[in-house]
């Protein structure tokens, strides 16, 4: 009778929760990709290999749609002697007089250069964007795409050559243009950045600029994201008066246990709110007739044990439900695959790059982000991401990854 009653007090029912659900834990969620008990070892490379091979499939598709859009069955893309490429560019000079002269709501600017040719990383982030335009209807029926091609030879870009058939395309740069004094890789991205910015702006005059990098593929939602931000969120002030915010975060850095406040919060607010619920499913299961502290704190710690466990990544994607449960918080440092601006804030900007000097441990997006704090202005960065990054090849680095993988 006395063992009966010891199994059936809430010590040990709270005992036998946390040992079994945290047991059994690391082996329900080690395929999760971005959970702390995702296992390297067994999935990792099986993942990244099948990344890798659907990326180039998708690249494989977005070349033949825009082949198809541009209806030239006799262009030789697939010909790699650059002659054949119909892309006879000058530097800073705007490409295809179709560009638009009204007033325009939103610019979506995509950076471009040579990497990886198989994956056509730039086609797959432009015809995610018109699929998007398309599917928004007559809302987003003013919206504009531009290229910005960075490449130091840019007729030898031969996806950009191809959109700059359909698409307004800019060039930084004369084709194997020799600089006096070159300056480092970093810098050099961040001068892209603020030309690319700056030609927005000349060219179009819009009210807001979402500047993409060409491996950053726009979710189904983006265009939700962008209205929620515009319309609601900031209707009176464009993005509160902020620099920027930002449409993407890694993924492996959006966990709880970091260092980010406004997480923490959430984190906690989670745990009272699943709390709340598991105590009081524990107290109709077993009949327990008053509000245990303990037990209530207890499937707290439970809660956000498990959530950290689970990965806030894919809690993160539960707010993809409704646009109103977007978060929008105080941005972070890393990185820049996609940032909106609205006009003012874009002018801003540009003073703070030409004001700042980049290079190795002090990218652009580390700049800008010590910027606003040197400055006392601010930023956002709303979630979930609302691009994906597929560009598992860096231009930063060599490039030489033969394998690269996903974490």
């Amino acid at each position: 009778m006395r063992l009966l009653t010891r199994i059936n007090s809430p010590v040990c029912h709270l005992i036998i929760i946390f040992s079994l659900t945290f047991s059994l834990a690391p082996f329900c969620f080690r395929n999760l990709l971005y959970s702390p008990t995702f296992s390297r070892s067994l999935h990792l490379r099986r993942m990244s290999r099948a990344f890798l091979l659907q990326n180039m499939q998708d690249g494989t598709d977005a070349l033949r749609f825009f082949k198809h859009k541009i209806g030239s069955s006799h262009f030789k893309y697939e010909n790699k002697d650059n002659n054949s490429v119909p892309c006879n560019y000058k530097a800073s000079v705007l490409h295809n007089s179709k560009a638009p002269t009204g007033s325009i709501p939103l610019v979506i600017t995509i950076i471009t250069t040579r990497r990886r040719p198989e994956y056509h990383y730039l086609l797959q982030v432009a015809r995610g964007f018109l699929d998007r335009i398309s599917e928004c209807g007559n809302d987003c029926s003013d919206f504009q795409l531009f290229v910005c091609n960075v490449d130091s030879s840019p007729s030898s870009h031969e996806d950009a050559c191809l959109l700059s058939q359909l698409l307004p395309s800019v060039t930084h740069y004369l084709n194997d243009e020799q600089q006096d004094n070159p300056p480092n890789q970093f810098e050099r991205e961040k001068q892209d950045y603020a030309f690319c910015l700056s030609r927005t702006l000349e060219t179009f005059s819009p009210e807001y600029v979402l500047l993409v990098e060409d491996d950053a593929v726009p979710k189904n939602d983006i265009f939700s994201a962008f209205f929620q931000l515009v319309q609601v969120r900031f209707p009176t002030k464009p993005l509160g008066g902020g620099l920027y915010v930002k449409f993407y975060h890694p993924e492996r850095l959006q966990g709880y246990l970091n260092p980010e406040p406004m997480r923490i919060l959430e984190w906690i607010g989670l745990g009272f709110l699943l709390g709340i619920i598991l105590n009081w499913m524990y107290t109709k299961m077993f009949y327990q007739q008053r509000f245990s502290w303990c037990i209530f704190i207890s499937f707290t710690v439970y809660s956000m044990l498990l959530a950290e466990l689970f990965g806030r990544h894919y809690l993160l994607e539960l707010r993809r439900l409704l646009p109103v449960l977007y978060n929008v918080v105080p941005t972070t440092e890393c990185c820049t695959p996609a940032m909106l601006f609205s006009e003012a804030s874009a002018h801003r900007t540009l003073v703070y790059l030409k004001e700042t000097k980049c290079e190795s441990g002090y990218a652009k997006d580390t700049a800008l982000y010590k910027e606003l704090k040197r400055r006392g202005d601010w930023a956002w960065v709303i979630e979930p991401n609302m691009v994906t990054h597929v560009g598992l090849f860096s231009t930063l680095r060599d490039g030489n990854e033969e394998e690269p993988q996903l974490l």
